[in-house]
């Protein structure tokens, strides 16, 4: 009953949301809006030390050669890889929109089965990416180009690793038969996540902070990855570094 108005307001816009425009619209939009507020504070960071307090690393300055270049493989990736894919998928499998919202108690549930999923295939394909290296230079050794990270520079990546992350957050709700407003909305979660990981800030507010006993790693635990390089291979929760001794806090 509490998200019946919601889903009925979205099945008012059916047509945009059986679009095979709507995924790769979709994903994108909320990407560039979660990285927005970030962009603003790397701009104010050089003159205002209220903000430069919070950086992870303060001596790194974030220009417009270092945006424009991230703005381009994220786009570059959605229209060349992402969107036929998605094209594609809409083709084999018609978009089926039920009458009913999910209960409350089940989205949320659900929401957390796929975000826990999520890390542990990101884990082991990162930890696979950083042990061979082979894979390392053929596909993630691009993500690594910046060891300071910033908002953009979360889908500073090759197809390769785009896709397949991408693969593991598509498939989850669909093992789960998760109903379509619990997809949206694991995949707004997702992408804020992956841009809270790289945003190069420590909030007083962020998740990691909110979390308790150390089980959610957030920005500061992917920065010292990108730094380190050898540890915090898991994007979000730090149990799987922890069992594999990588955990570096």
């Amino acid at each position: 009953m509490l998200l019946q108005p919601v889903w009925s307001f979205l099945l008012g816009h059916s047509s945009v949301l059986r679009s095979p425009f709507f995924p790769v619209l979709f994903s994108l939009t909320v990407y560039l809006i979660f990285c927005l507020p970030f962009l603003l504070l790397d701009l104010l960071s050089s003159r205002w030390s209220l903000v430069r307090r919070y950086k992870l690393q303060p001596q790194s300055i974030s220009n417009w050669t270092t945006v424009q270049s991230c703005l381009a493989l994220t786009l570059y990736n959605h229209i060349i890889f992402i969107f036929p894919l998605t094209v594609l998928n809409w083709y084999l499998r018609p978009v089926l929109l039920p009458q009913e919202a999910p209960p409350l108690p089940q989205m949320v549930a659900q929401v957390l089965v796929c975000l826990l999923l999520f890390d542990f295939q990101s884990f082991t394909w990162h930890w696979l990416h950083h042990k061979v290296p082979w894979l390392y230079r053929t596909f993630h050794k691009l993500h690594h180009t910046y060891t300071s990270t910033s908002a953009l520079t979360a889908e500073y990546s090759g197809a390769w690793e785009t896709l397949s992350l991408g693969l593991f957050a598509a498939a989850n709700p669909l093992l789960l038969s998760c109903h379509p407003l619990t997809e949206m909305l694991f995949f707004v979660v997702n992408i804020w996540l992956s841009v809270e990981d790289h945003c190069g800030y420590d909030f007083p507010w962020a998740t990691h902070r909110l979390i308790p006993f150390g089980l959610y790693g957030g920005a500061h635990h992917h920065d010292l990855h990108h730094l380190k390089s050898k540890c915090n291979y898991a994007p979000y929760f730090t149990h799987w570094d922890r069992l594999a001794g990588t955990l570096y806090t």
